[in-house]
Order: C-alpha cells, then sequence, then structure tokens
C-alpha cells in the first residue's frame, strides 16, 4: 500500500485520538471536490466545495469515521439534455483498520477493509462510494419530464402539443402519388 500525503484535502491525520478506545473529535472542513465524482450524466464539478461534518472516534481495532457530506451537483437530464443543478446529502460510516493490528499479507482479496496509513486515514475512496452510490442512474431535470420528439428533437416539454402528421404506409404511398394527380386532374 503506497503512503499517504499527509497535504491531501480528504486524507485526516487521527493521532489526536491516540489508540484509546471511546476517545472521539469532531470535525467540519470544506475540501475541493476531486475529479471524476460522479457518473456520467451527473457528477459534483472537480474543484467544487464539499463540506464533510467528521467525527471520528477510536474503537478496539481502529478508528470508526462518520461523515456527513453536502457537495453541489451539475449534469443534464436522460430525456430533454437540459442542464441539471442540484445538491446532495450523503451519510457514510467506516472503519479504518490500524494498519498494524492486521497483515496486509493475511487480507483476503476479497475483503474490503479500509486500513490506517500511520496515524492518516483516506476518505477519498469511501466518499467517491457513497455519493456514486447515492446518484439516480437516470438523472431527470424533473420528475414528469416529457423527453425530446424523436422524430424531429423538439423539447416536450417546452411543447406539450406538439405533433406530427401520421406517417405514410410505405405500402401504400404510391397510390398517394395517384391521388394526389387526381384532385390536380379536376
Amino acid at each position: 500500500m503506497p503512503s499517504l500525503d499527509p497535504r491531501a484535502p480528504l486524507v485526516i491525520d487521527t493521532h489526536e485520538l491516540g489508540r484509546r478506545p471511546g476517545s472521539q473529535r469532531e470535525l467540519s472542513l470544506t475540501v475541493p471536490a476531486p475529479a471524476d465524482l460522479g457518473i456520467e450524466m451527473l457528477k459534483v464539478p472537480e474543484g467544487a466545495e464539499l463540506d464533510l461534518d467528521l467525527r471520528f472516534e477510536a474503537v478496539m481495532d481502529g478508528v470508526l469515521v462518520t461523515a456527513d457530506v453536502t457537495a453541489e451537483l451539475s449534469g443534464e437530464c436522460v430525456r430533454c439534455l437540459e442542464p441539471i443543478d442540484d445538491e446532495i446529502d450523503v451519510h457514510f460510516q467506516e472503519l479504518y483498520m490500524y494498519d498494524d493490528t492486521r497483515d496486509a499479507a493475511t487480507l483476503d482479496e476479497d475483503e474490503d477493509v479500509s486500513l490506517t496509513d500511520g496515524d492518516l486515514v483516506d476518505l477519498e475512496p469511501v466518499l467517491r462510494d457513497a455519493i456514486v452510490l447515492d446518484l439516480p442512474l437516470q438523472p431527470l431535470c424533473r420528475p414528469d419530464c416529457a423527453g425530446l420528439c424523436p422524430e424531429c428533437g423538439a423539447n416536450l416539454n417546452d411543447e406539450p402539443d406538439h405533433g406530427h402528421e401520421a406517417p405514410i404506409d410505405p405500402r401504400w404511398a404510391s397510390l398517394t402519388g395517384l391521388a394526389e394527380a387526381g384532385n390536380d386532374a379536376e
């Protein structure tokens, strides 16, 4: 496991807790959002402010982190492609096991365990999972979004009475030409 950079915005030093079970520390901070925090259609813009309310609790095996995160979202509606500007509030709780209590070689590859790096914890992977899992897979500008006309691309939210003439069955298309020729002869 590579060593964490203590200057990274989402790497927090838990040294003040010591390793005394029951000790805790609360922290509120605002940090810039990392790149690619979201899904293709909706994400937290890179560098946007993430407001974090954190509580760190020392437990026997590590540090329990509880977090409430608020962030601005930006993206587009999957039906009408209009811009979406929204806010997301997520909550997560993660146990970071002390890196010296479990030998990294004994960790099962299938085990999803967060480890401290000395006294440092990296919140970014857990934060990323919490935000991405809370986002809608198909973001809409509003719940009743009508989308775009499949024939001409008109926004059906702006033109609710939008319509086209019924298409002519291709099997009868040549008869339409005859009917028009008959109308011209009269």
